[in-house]
């Protein structure tokens, strides 16, 4: 790539990284090649770095808060990329999209309520719903000819039946890759209005769309959704910063965004990661160049991905994405049950991916690969699977 390097493949360990150097505390092989966890194996922006060279040299590091620049260097990504304009009155920051996501359960749902889900979907939608006492059901996305789509009879039956309170969108969709047309959020968005459902919308990996399939703010498609919805955003995916623990959630509605406030208080959190809050400001003003080259690459890491398995792994199907840097794997075709699956990916591959019933239970022929990593680890994986595959076979 012209102006950054890729290619060239960091070494992690022993760096406190989770997803380098924590397989034996979550029960995998020393050892093991990761492709799990939701980073990229690449540095951040240079802008990024620079910042925190300089806050560094600084040598203090105490309560921060954001001004108006802060807000208008994020603003100013979505209006530039999205033609979205928020307002400054609805930013409430957090330290992460997962706690965004439950403090908006404890703020628009009561212990015993009805939460729904979409599934397959990222296993910490489950647990935040789970773990504040609310209840869970699924309105299951359905596969057809490789593609996932929305059953609308059923999500709207589901949400009756259950009088579901919350909903948690995810959107651009981890694991399945899906980028939600416009039309497809407006009728989630015509469905739950209907029903007073307020909807949470995890939109972390919307700049990972690809221009074919361009993404869609939620409030975009459904303005009028607006006194019961939150957007949540952050800079850790795009820029590769979520150990800096800053996350941007919108909330035009005045009583929703004052019953999240009092959820956040209530946890005795205020000021937020003081390095986080600069690197977040610096990466969305001069990182625009730096996640471009990135995209594209990762891009070229899905064709050879794809082009791998299609040559060399014939077996296992890729769920084609629209967005996102996840490979939504069906390895039905190998014909192993579960257990058995697992144990060839991770004791035979040497390989740590997230497994797909972690996802939903009607998932555990899938497996979720990470493809942010330089292309020759991509290979190492890939290769590993192969030859995982192979003596399988001939056992």
């Amino acid at each position: 790539m012209a102006g950054f390097d890729f290619d060239r493949p960091y070494e992690r360990c022993g760096t406190g990284s989770l997803k380098w150097d924590f397989a034996v505390e979550r029960g995998k092989p020393e050892g093991v090649l990761p492709l799990w966890v939701a980073d990229m194996d690449f540095p951040s922006p240079p802008c990024v770095t620079e910042t925190i060279h300089r806050m560094a040299d600084h040598g203090i590091f105490s309560y921060a808060e954001a001004k108006d620049d802060y807000f208008q260097a994020v603003a100013g990504w979505f209006s530039r990329r999205f033609g979205w304009e928020p307002k400054a009155e609805w930013l409430v920051k957090t330290p992460g999209v997962v706690f965004a996501l439950a403090m908006a359960v404890r703020a628009a749902t009561e212990p015993g309520d009805a939460v729904l889900l979409q599934t397959p979907v990222y296993y910490p939608f489950h647990e935040v719903i789970r773990d504040n006492g609310r209840r869970l059901v699924s309105s299951e996305l359905i596969l057809r000819d490789g593609r996932y789509f929305i059953d609308f009879d059923d999500f709207e039956r589901t949400i009756v039946e259950n009088h579901v309170k919350l909903f948690l969108l995810c959107s651009p969709h981890n694991p399945i890759g899906r980028v939600w047309t416009a039309e497809e959020l407006r009728e989630m968005a015509r469905i739950c209005l209907k029903h007073s459902v307020t909807v949470i919308s995890d939109e972390i990996h919307c700049d990972f769309a690809f221009p074919e399939h361009p993404h869609t703010i939620l409030l975009q498609a459904a303005p009028e959704l607006q006194e019961q919805v939150i957007i949540c955003t952050a800079p850790s995916k795009t820029f590769n910063m979520a150990g800096l623990q800053i996350s941007n959630n919108w909330i035009p509605g005045e009583a929703l965004r004052a019953k999240f406030k009092k959820a956040i208080d209530g946890c005795g959190y205020s000021q937020l990661n003081a390095v986080g809050l600069q690197a977040c400001k610096a990466a969305y003003l001069g990182g625009e160049a730096w996640f471009e080259e990135c995209r594209a690459y990762l891009r070229g890491n899905l064709d050879f991905f794809r082009d791998f398995l299609r040559e060399r792994l014939p077996k296992l199907r890729l769920i084609e994405p629209d967005g996102t840097y996840f490979a939504w794997v069906d390895c039905s075709g190998l014909g192993l049950g579960q257990e058995a699956l697992n144990e060839l990916v991770i004791r035979r591959a040497n390989l740590w991916l997230d497994a797909g019933h972690i996802f939903g239970e009607r998932s555990g022929q899938f497996q979720r690969f990470v493809l942010a990593t330089s292309r020759a680890t991509l290979r190492q994986a890939l290769e590993q699977l192969e030859a995982a595959v192979k003596a399988m076979a001939e056992a």
